[in-house]
């Protein structure tokens, strides 16, 4: 029997089922297929370039040695080597990590051009090394959460000095956009407290491309002002030994008026010279600073790097 309606309703049958998990399974396949091969082409992208993110969050541990050249505007007559490391510990369900790095209040984290991929300044000589003991976790491979406690050692004569830094990383799969967001918060006794705003939107344009947005923004208590780098990225990798990155860059300050500093534009070459663990770059970079009126600068920045981790 039908149900009573008085006029201008219309009728309006049983709801339709909710669809049977075998339905939701199909439908939920070919994403989760697509978005696992991103994250795994995303993933040896970075473990290839030897990126800060391969460092923060690969679970493996990564051990990464440099030895760098930088020839023209900003440069010295001088090697500068550079080291850290990421030790997972076999203990706490593999959540405890050993880091050992040299002068971690002046890395990327802290100072928008001393970017391991290529840097966009003259690396400073170590000046300090560091040990602290991170707790790390992951869920559902999207939030990565760290924090790290431990000790800066400045030589025999200064006393070493503690520091402290938590860092969070959400990634949000968009269509064919992956977003990653990461928000990194610290304290050295030499430089204060601060923290670190990343965004980074990425895009497979084929299987051997790659295009990513950055945008970085520091603050520090000491100075009040922002330092600011939006870079633009296309990495391409060419085969299994061979890989170019071409980026264009601008750094600035907020004061708080945002005031550019300088413009990069550059291409790095970087080709696995042995096995799985060594590298060597090669970065052409084009500079146009305000202090020189914007005038172009040349430089050239020679890498080699050792980088270990449990997949090599």
């Amino acid at each position: 029997m039908l149900p009573m309606m008085t006029f201008g309703e219309e009728f309006v049958g049983p709801p339709e089922p909710p669809p049977e998990p075998d339905q939701l399974n199909r439908l939920d396949a070919p994403r989760d297929y697509v978005s696992g091969k991103f994250v795994d082409f995303v993933s040896s992208i970075d473990r290839f370039f030897g990126s800060d993110r391969n460092y923060q969050e690969s679970n493996d541990s990564v051990l990464q040695l440099d030895i760098f050249r930088v020839l023209g505007y900003g440069g010295e007559k001088k090697f500068v080597q550079s080291t850290r490391a990421n030790i997972r510990l076999p203990m706490a369900e593999q959540k405890l990590h050993l880091l050992i790095e040299s002068d971690p209040d002046k890395n990327a984290t802290v100072d928008p051009k001393q970017s391991l991929s290529p840097p966009l300044a003259q690396p400073s000589t170590p000046k300090s090394y560091a040990a602290a003991l991170r707790i790390e976790k992951t869920e559902a491979e999207r939030w990565h959460l760290s924090l790290d406690g431990g000790i800066k050692f400045h030589g025999l004569i200064e006393a070493p000095t503690p520091f402290v830094r938590s860092r969070a990383s959400l990634a949000v799969p968009m269509e064919l956009w992956n977003v990653k967001l990461s928000e990194t918060v610290f304290w050295f006794n030499s430089i204060g407290a601060g923290e670190t705003t990343q965004m980074d939107w990425e895009r497979p344009i084929s299987q051997p491309l790659m295009f990513r947005a950055t945008s970085v923004a520091t603050w520090l208590n000491n100075t009040q002002n922002f330092d600011l780098r939006q870079d633009m990225i296309f990495f391409h990798k060419l085969d299994e030994r061979n890989a170019m990155m071409y980026q264009a860059s601008a750094i600035g300050v907020g004061r708080p008026n945002t005031v550019v500093t300088e413009y990069v534009v550059l291409a790095l070459y970087r080709y696995r010279l042995h096995r799985e663990w060594m590298f060597l770059e090669m970065s052409p970079q084009l500079h146009f600073p305000r202090a020189l009126a914007f005038h172009t600068s040349t430089m050239l920045s020679l890498r080699l790097e050792m980088l270990f981790d449990e997949s090599k």
